[in-house]
């Protein structure tokens, strides 16, 4: 009827389990793969104790690879030299973010040919994948960054101070197992800039110009959970529906980045990341109703008929419970949030004034960019950083 014809693909991990407990059916899985497991985690053995005695009742040896921030080039290069010391045949990633995208990361390059700088884009050779990951299961212990069902890993080069990407549908873990019950001990600020992270990971697929019915369904349903519980989870971190509501959305947002694009919000987070000592949640918290603001008001100058703008009223309504909201209280009430959850402005990390124009000369050239629902001018996004720099007031 002269309506353009719906067509997308979807790819996510081989299988997911989800589910308080889930934790416990890891070992008598992955025993089929392999005698000799890598288990890459964040600073503390002790989260992961239970997960290595359940593996080692079951028969399974374990090289244990700690990773104690967020993950350079150097991190995942020693993290395959310790696999193949170590005699690994497949590789569980335990954590947060920073804990699965270096196990993601090593299982991939453990596979194939060569050293990771061959494989990075921008400052590597930018070759492709040619053999499937070894083995690879994901655990959650956050709920924010969805990497248990991405495709891809980010990685910060210290020498080029800059975040890249390595990226491959090879890369989608075999099993993914999202146990709400891991997040429980998770501090408020922790939660908070996960949880946000989350939002902006479901808010940037909606708008996003390869967004697809699928995509759309998952944001949706993950929004209202972000909006129901993620400061009942920040204030009540027991909170068994409030933690599962936050498991879920995070699960639901890497579903959806995987498979639909992101945004502005995304492309200026990458580069910050590489010049501030700032968690990827926070950056992407104070920079998400900026952000979104810019892009209502390109799109009310410049493409006045865009269906994405009846979207972000969409996302309002989500926000907020209510019926009438429109584009600007969403904007509102993501403003609300941070100050509410004390998410710092960017200063406070270290963002001046005369970094923004490298950063937004960066975020131009981004990958993430090119889902933006409208392309935004240098000075679009220059205002604003200088917003999310002072107060994160749109």
């Amino acid at each position: 009827m002269g309506l353009d014809m719906t067509h997308f693909g979807f790819a996510t991990a081989g299988r997911i389990i989800f589910g308080p407990g889930s934790m416990r059916e890891v070992a008598g899985i992955s025993a089929r793969w392999g005698k000799r497991a890598l288990v890459v985690t964040g600073r503390s053995r002790e989260r992961v104790e239970a997960l290595l005695g359940q593996l080692e009742a079951k028969g399974t040896a374990t090289a244990l690879f700690h990773v104690p921030g967020e993950p350079t080039i150097e991190t995942v290069q020693s993290c395959v030299r310790h696999a193949r010391q170590s005699g690994c045949e497949f590789v569980i990633g335990f954590g947060g973010g920073s804990a699965i995208d270096t196990a993601k990361a090593a299982a991939a390059i453990l596979a194939n040919e060569g050293d990771l700088l061959d494989y990075l884009e921008v400052i590597g050779k930018g070759r492709t994948l040619a053999n499937p990951s070894l083995p690879f299961l994901a655990i959650p212990t956050t709920a924010g960054t969805g990497a248990e069902v991405t495709r891809n890993a980010v990685l910060a080069s210290v020498e080029h101070r800059v975040k890249v990407s390595l990226r491959s549908h090879f890369m989608l873990p075999r099993l993914a197992v999202v146990d709400p019950e891991l997040t429980y001990p998770l501090p408020p600020f922790l939660t908070a800039t996960t949880g946000l992270d989350a939002l902006t990971q479901l808010i940037e697929p909606f708008v996003s110009n390869s967004s697809s019915p699928l995509t759309d369904a998952l944001c949706r349903e993950g929004i209202l959970r972000v909006a129901r519980s993620l400061q009942r989870a920040c204030s009540h971190g027991n909170d068994a529906q409030a933690r599962e509501d936050m498991s879920l959305a995070s699960l639901f947002g890497g579903l959806a980045l995987a498979n639909a694009k992101l945004g502005a919000v995304h492309g200026l987070a990458g580069p910050l990341g590489g010049v501030l000592p700032a968690p990827h949640g926070a950056l992407c918290a104070r920079l998400l109703p900026v952000v979104m603001n810019a892009n209502i008001r390109a799109l009310r100058e410049r493409a006045p008929g865009s269906p994405v703008l009846e979207r972000y009223s969409e996302v309002a309504r989500l926000l907020t419970g209510k019926e009438g909201a429109r584009h600007s209280d969403g904007v509102s009430r993501l403003n609300a949030l941070c100050s509410e959850l004390a998410i710092p402005a960017l200063s406070a990390y270290g963002l001046g004034q005369n970094m923004i124009p490298a950063v937004v000369e960066q975020a131009m050239k981004a990958s993430s960019m090119k889902g933006n629902p409208i392309e935004l001018t240098g000075p679009e996004l220059t205002s604003a950083l200088e917003q999310a720099m002072d107060a994160g007031e749109a």
